[in-house]
Order: C-alpha cells, then sequence, then structure tokens
C-alpha cells in the first residue's frame, strides 16, 4: 500500500488545517502547527492506534525536544514499519529540522495510510491518553493519585478556614467581574484574528494548489514519449525535478539547450557560396550547348 501512495496522489493535496483536526480528534491534542508533530511521538501512537499494542509506548518520547530524543522515537517508528513490512523510507534527518512542509508531506502520507487500514475505523476501546503516558498505566496511576491528593489538601484547606474564606471567594468573585469582561473582549479579537489567518492559509493553499496543478500538467506534457527526449523536455524536467533547495537548476538547463544549440549547428551542413556559384555556371554552360 505504502509504496502505491506516489507524490502527485491526492492524499498530498490535504491541508494542514485538515491534518491537525485529524490528529487532535484522533489521540485528543491541541496541536496549533504541523512542527508540533517533528518529534516522531505522534506518528508512532497513529501507527499504535491503527494496530493496537504494536508500539512500544514506553519507547516513545512525547516530551522530546532535542534532535537526539526524537531520532529515537523514529526509530520505534521505522522498526514498527519494519514488522509491517511497510515499504515507506523516514527522512529523519529532514522531520527533526521541524520544517513545516517535510513533516506535511509525510503526514500526509501517514493519514492516507492509516485511512486505507480498516477504512479508517479505528478501535473505540483504544484510549490514547492513556497510552500516551509514559510506562504505561502506572505513569496514569501515579498522575491521578497525585492530582487527587492536591484536591484534598485544597478541600482541607477551605473547611478549615470556614466563613473567612466564603467571603474571600465572594469578594474576589465581585472584583473578578471587570477583568472576565476585558477578557471576553480579547478572546473575540484573537478569535477574529485566527478565522482571518485561516482564510489567509486557505487562499494561500488554494494557491498552491492551482500552481502545482499547472506544474503537473506540464510534467505530463513533458513526459509524452514523442517529447521527452527533446532538449527543451530535458530542460523543464532538470528544473521539475531539482532537489538542492539552496540552488537553482535553471543554469544547467540553459546549458542543456546551449549544447543542444551547438549540437545542431556541427550537425548542419556548410554552405559553400563558391561551389554553388560553379554548378549554377555548369549547368547553364551546358543548356546553351544544347
Amino acid at each position: 500500500m505504502a509504496s502505491n501512495i506516489g507524490i502527485m496522489d491526492s492524499a498530498y493535496f490535504v491541508g494542514r488545517n485538515e491534518i491537525l483536526s485529524w490528529i487532535n480528534s484522533r489521540l485528543h491534542l491541541n496541536l496549533s502547527r504541523i512542527e508540533e508533530a517533528a518529534s516522531g511521538a505522534v506518528q508512532c501512537q497513529m501507527m499504535d492506534m491503527t494496530y493496537p499494542g504494536i508500539v512500544p509506548m514506553h519507547k516513545v518520547n512525547f516530551d522530546a525536544k532535542t534532535e537526539y530524543d526524537m531520532i529515537q522515537n523514529y526509530k520505534v517508528l521505522q522498526d514498527v514499519f519494519n514488522k509491517l513490512k511497510i515499504d515507506k523510507h523516514i527522512e529523519v534527518n529532514r522531520l527533526v529540522k521541524g520544517r513545516p512542509l517535510d513533516n506535511l508531506e509525510f503526514l500526509q502520507w501517514l493519514k492516507r495510510y492509516c485511512d486505507s487500514i480498516n477504512g479508517g475505523i479505528t478501535n473505540e476501546n483504544y484510549n490514547p491518553v492513556e497510552r500516551r503516558c509514559r510506562g504505561g498505566r502506572e505513569r496514569c496511576t501515579k498522575v491521578s493519585l497525585r492530582n487527587t491528593k492536591s484536591l484534598q489538601t485544597n478541600n482541607s484547606h477551605s473547611t478549615s478556614s470556614g466563613d473567612g474564606v466564603a467571603s474571600t471567594k465572594i469578594l474576589e468573585s465581585k472584583q473578578a467581574k471587570p477583568h472576565l469582561g476585558t477578557t471576553a473582549a480579547e478572546v473575540e479579537a484573537l478569535s477574529k484574528e485566527v478565522t482571518e489567518l485561516k482564510l489567509s492559509i486557505d487562499l494561500l493553499e488554494k494557491e498552491r494548489d492551482f500552481y502545482f496543478s499547472k506544474l503537473r500538467d506540464v510534467e505530463i506534457l513533458c513526459q509524452a514519449p514523442d517529447i521527452e527526449n527533446v532538449p527543451m523536455a530535458v530542460a523543464i524536467k532538470k528544473i521539475l525535478y531539482a532537489v538542492d533547495e539552496k540552488e537553482s537548476a535553471l543554469a544547467e538547463a540553459k546549458e542543456i539547450l546551449n549544447q543542444a544549440t551547438d549540437d545542431a549547428d556541427e550537425a548542419e551542413p556548410e554552405y559553400h557560396e563558391e561551389e554553388e556559384e560553379e554548378e549554377y555556371k555548369g549547368k547553364t554552360e551546358g543548356a546553351g550547348a544544347s
């Protein structure tokens, strides 16, 4: 399945907003940027959700910040791919850099793959939060006990304080009203800004898809059997398939065209005016003699 998901597959036209919604809803997370998934932990848990229990989640570090820790997560993921015989090369060196496009492409591929397994239907009994706890249930239990103790301590303080605490709470409630009004205004302004940013992102994604389809048309045209070896088509493909982000392939494309022009000039027979004139005279004299 993995080998059938080509670079021009519809999977790679899925926008980042849809990818983030897919991750957040499935794993009960709150990611706001694609780069936040660069550690590889999200990808590991997506595979764990698709194939429950296949990922040793106690080895997955959701708090990974350094490249070393991130690489360890991708090693776990690669081991899972090997077990499942998934023919997918993981560009670890690119992904750990946190570059949005590299991570988006990998997540687009992952979504397509996960959706292809059982129609994308996941186990309803899968608990992403529990599985995410490093060390499994033991750590989750410790966190739960710690929260319970904290709640009990707060309750005991409230009971011993009596009416004084109640009076303080009423006063704080009255003083908080203006602050709440201000916060609501700020939230409204931020919500408006988020909406505008989403619209801007949607427009950028549509523009990207538009130009991407144009490039795809050019690629298909250059791959036509009758012109694929024509110098112009070769030069265009040189630009399309360039992988170095820092250097332009334009110079190499021009070199291909210049070389083709030089070869054509060498192959063209030279025009000798004197020889043509002598030939013309011979024909004329021959005609006069007859």
